[in-house]
């Protein structure tokens, strides 16, 4: 599939969480949802995102949104790192060891470590040094190492109403930012 843009209909793909197995896209659809598709969950910066994200969760749905969280973690892994820090999410993390959301949204991969990093090197240190401070250290990994995030924002009817694909692996936007997009 090519890259989704806005205004077009996000794919109704099935989908398993942490705890939910055989799951529809447009059956969980209700106000505004978010899907903020990360790499994996040992990640420490992906980690310090379902952290922030999950701080300010309330914002969120004030804002008439509910997240959803993809990762290419398997539920042994998602469960593993959250009980490790007691975390119970306001939200689902979409377990997608296949990878199959980043092939049919096209959200590739970076072609290398250095274009990973690319002109957000400062943002990513950044980054690590909150998840350090946050108490996050590498966790295992799992799928693409070299996997770029992206954020997509749908309606209840299924159309994309924000389409963000990154650049590099810190090219997502603020939670402050994701809040602005979801009040207009």
């Amino acid at each position: 599939m090519t890259k989704l843009n806005q205004g077009e209909k996000f794919p109704n793909l099935q989908f398993d969480t942490a705890d939910k197995q055989g799951l529809q896209v447009y059956d969980i659809l209700k106000g505004k949802t978010v899907f903020w598709v990360l790499r994996y969950i040992g990640c420490p910066t992906c980690r310090l995102d379902v952290h922030q994200l999950a701080q300010r969760y309330t914002e969120i749905q004030d804002a008439g949104a509910q997240i959803y969280v993809v990762m290419q973690s398997d539920p042994e892994h998602i469960h593993k790192d959250l009980a490790k820090t007691n975390t119970v999410l306001p939200f689902e993390i979409i377990c997608d060891p296949k990878q199959i959301f980043y092939s049919t949204l096209s959200v590739e991969p970076a072609k290398s470590t250095l274009k990973l990093a690319g002109s957000g090197i400062m943002k990513l240190l950044k980054r690590g040094k909150e998840a350090r401070q946050a108490g996050f250290s590498h966790g295992d990994y799992e799928g693409n190492e070299l996997q770029l995030p992206a954020c997509f924002i749908v309606g209840e009817d299924g159309t994309a109403e924000y389409v963000h694909y990154a650049r590099n692996i810190a090219d997502m936007p603020t939670i402050d930012e994701l809040l602005g997009i979801l009040k207009k």
